[in-house]
């Protein structure tokens, strides 16, 4: 079992237990009743886009793969004002608990002082999490390709934008770009980090960047450090970098993300590369020997979209 399939065991077992705490119903009961216009959504897609490379600042505890990153006293409330002054396009909040010490409560706390969008981050496998996810205020949540199927991708964004919110659907690989763009995906994450093995490597981003058009937003996400790895991205066509452990590490979060939000954009360098590689495909296509011949009573070969084996 890998670490990803660890974790979201473990998130099953958890939403056993607060869907026995909190019924669903209790939640949409809930939901209804929240009618001040300062838990309205705030939207995460406009502020994502822009002639600078826009950050997406994260609030977290801790990782599997770094492990301790801040103490317990840490106030979520003023980390995401310090962010919202330095510069931040959005704050995600960390709120799974067994992992990566989060907890839903963080959320509300950063959302309450600043005027900026609140991203969930948790592994969301269920419905209820995304009834939840409102209830808590969050104006958007993540949606891990790789954890669902292609049916359940769609029915969460659908509810997702139902109740008012957007999400950040995550793939680390060509396939899952696809899934993420089949299912309605406005938000994509390319994920630098191989959720199999921890690994990080900005080639992800690099290599999948131009499968994403420009009428979507592109998010880079895991392994950014510093101003020359957010300009490497940069230069990929990136929308936004979703920065964490780098600022969570660092002595003061907010000082240590201005740098990175003087980047300027270059989002048009996705559709050059894009239309480089179709045009590649398209040559190679026409070499002669790349040219077959089909026998005169083959049949024609199916049209039909099969899924890949995963």
């Amino acid at each position: 079992m890998s670490l990803l399939d660890e974790i979201v065991a473990r998130r099953r077992e958890r939403l056993e237990e607060e869907q026995a705490l909190l019924p669903l119903k209790e939640i949409q009961a809930r939901l209804r009743d929240l009618t001040d216009l300062r838990s309205a959504p705030r939207s995460f897609v406009h502020m994502l886009t822009g002639e600078r490379v826009r950050v997406i600042a994260e609030i977290k505890r801790r990782s599997p793969s770094e492990g301790l990153l801040a103490p317990p006293w840490l106030d979520p409330r003023t980390l995401a004002q310090d962010y919202a002054g330095s510069g931040a396009a959005a704050i995600s909040v960390l709120t799974e608990q067994d992992y990566f010490d989060g907890d839903g409560f963080y959320l509300r706390r950063a959302r309450e002082g600043m005027p900026l969008p609140v991203l969930r981050k948790d592994f969301i496998v269920d419905e209820y999490q995304i009834y939840e996810s409102r209830l808590l205020l969050a104006d958007a949540v993540l949606l891990i390709v790789s954890i669902l199927t292609e049916g359940q991708l769609r029915a969460l964004l659908m509810l997702t934008r139902e109740l008012g919110m957007e999400a950040l659907v995550e793939a680390h690989d060509e396939w899952e770009i696809e899934t993420a763009l089949q299912a309605g995906a406005k938000v994509v994450g390319i994920n630098n980090r191989d959720l199999q093995t921890m690994q990080t490597s900005l080639e992800t981003t690099e290599r999948l960047a131009p499968l994403v058009p420009l009428d979507n937003i592109l998010v880079s996400e895991s392994g950014i450090n510093s101003v020359a790895e957010v300009e490497r991205l940069a230069a990929a066509g990136v929308d936004a970098v979703l920065v964490g452990t780098a600022l969570m590490r660092a002595e003061d979060p907010g000082r240590a993300l201005v740098p990175l939000t003087k980047v300027k954009s270059r989002r048009e360098a996705r559709a050059t590369e894009r239309s480089r590689a179709t045009a590649s495909r398209a040559g190679k296509s026409q070499l002669p020997g790349n040219q077959v011949t089909a026998a005169p009573e083959a049949p024609a070969p199916s049209t039909d979209k099969k899924e890949p084996y995963r």
